[in-house]
């Protein structure tokens, strides 16, 4: 059997495999977060792979697909849904091997994150929006992704609050009234605080609905696994206003029980209420009291600038500075309603004749509206069709004083 000649092989993209742990470990500008997670794929494989067989929480947790040449894999991409409804998809990360050297695989390797990408528009139709994040330094990633389609929607700054700062805000005496625990109950509360908490267009990418805020059974269970796995605890709260029957904030929290590891913080504030800042920072500095001490890491955006006018004023340092971008693929929708019309009206070109329904025509509908006025000395028009009428007389029209 001749092997082919390495001019005629074609790239081909396809699902991650377990072989490939070895052959993924490129040098990449992120290169020491894919190792990480390729440790954590390497440990859990089987019990991946299981649950990516049917419905669950962690069905895409990793979701890779790779561009092979031959025998070498040139480039990777990860994807996963960002709602429940799958609507929207984001692009995790997107690889090039530049470990390959020689001068074929230099050479096949352009284009190659490009074609990743269009192989993923294609293939996964459910997707009608693409979301992504990247760092403003990363300018190669950052023009693979404008070449491909992608525009800005918000710059994204992440923040370090030091462990000295958070001592200082839990000494502070901040009343926050009205806090609650978050349950599946307040998911209607908290999608509406969602709403208003960003722009349209935004909002309109994400397309959030009421369940993306509700934990079902195994989404329960697969939180407690996480947390006990990666030795973390998760508090969670909002700020109820009883006069609006409303959430006004809320934040989540994710801690690290031995310290190994900052904390994470979301939040989220009503743009009416933004003086909840320093009561909502306050009281998860009161919470992170009970676990060893790190700093704590939280995002804002430019369309926030009360919050990072605070965080500006409480110390916090900027560690990173990210691009939001999204890319919609709705052309798709458009091209499958005109697929449907020209179907049907094939199909209705396929039926016998004598069954096929006419297309009334302008002067069909103008004969039919002026038929009745042609009766004249008393005839009821529904007696009066055309060819096709009957006589008052016949034994099928009449009814002894009852209508059929």
């Amino acid at each position: 059997m001749t092997s082919q000649h390495p001019e005629n092989r074609q790239i081909v993209i396809r699902p991650f495999q377990y072989r490939d742990l070895d052959a993924a470990s490129w040098e990449t500008e992120s290169s020491t977060l894919w190792s990480k997670e390729l440790e954590h794929v390497r440990q859990w494989y089987g019990l991946l792979k299981l649950l990516s067989l049917f419905p669950n929480p962690c069905q895409d947790d990793f979701r890779v697909y790779v561009a092979q040449w031959g025998q070498e894999i040139l480039g990777a991409l990860q994807v996963s849904p960002f709602n429940s409804t799958r609507s929207t998809w984001q692009i995790n990360r997107v690889l090039v091997n530049m470990k390959a050297t020689k001068p074929e695989l230099v050479l096949r390797r352009k284009g190659i994150g490009s074609q990743l990408l269009r192989y993923c528009f294609e293939s996964i139709w459910e997707a009608r929006t693409w979301l992504l994040e990247v760092n403003v330094n990363e300018k190669k990633t950052l023009s693979l992704y404008r070449e491909n389609g992608f525009q800005p929607l918000a710059q994204i700054t992440y923040w370090r609050i030091p462990p000295e700062v958070l001592q200082q805000l839990a000494a502070e005496d901040r009343d926050l009234p009205n806090l609650l625990p978050v349950s599946n109950r307040d998911a209607q509360l908290l999608y509406q605080l969602d709403t208003v908490s960003m722009p349209p267009l935004l909002r309109q990418v994400f397309d959030r609905h009421i369940q993306d805020f509700k934990t079902g059974i195994s989404g329960a269970i697969v939180a407690q696994l996480r947390q006990w796995l990666g030795r973390v605890k998760i508090v969670s709260g909002y700020v109820f206003e009883p006069q609006r029957k409303a959430a006004i904030g809320y934040f989540k929290l994710e801690m690290s029980k031995i310290g190994s590891r900052p904390h994470e913080a979301e939040i989220r504030v009503h743009p009416a209420y933004t003086w909840l800042y320093p009561k909502l920072f306050a009281r998860m500095a009161l919470v992170l009291q009970d676990v060893p001490p790190q700093s704590l890491t939280v995002a804002s955006a430019d369309y926030q600038p009360e919050r990072e006018a605070y965080l500006e004023k409480l110390g916090g340092e900027r560690m990173e500075h990210t691009l939001l971008m999204s890319r919609s693929v709705w052309h798709k929708l458009r091209e499958s309603k005109s697929l449907d019309l020209h179907l049907s009206e094939v199909l209705q070109k396929l039926q016998p004749a004598r069954t096929r329904t006419p297309l009334p025509t302008p002067m069909s509908l103008l004969k039919s509206r002026l038929e009745p006025n042609d009766n004249h000395n008393g005839h009821n028009s529904s007696y009066s069709s055309g060819e096709g009428s009957k006589s008052k007389d016949t034994p099928e029209n009449s009814s002894n004083g009852h209508h059929g």
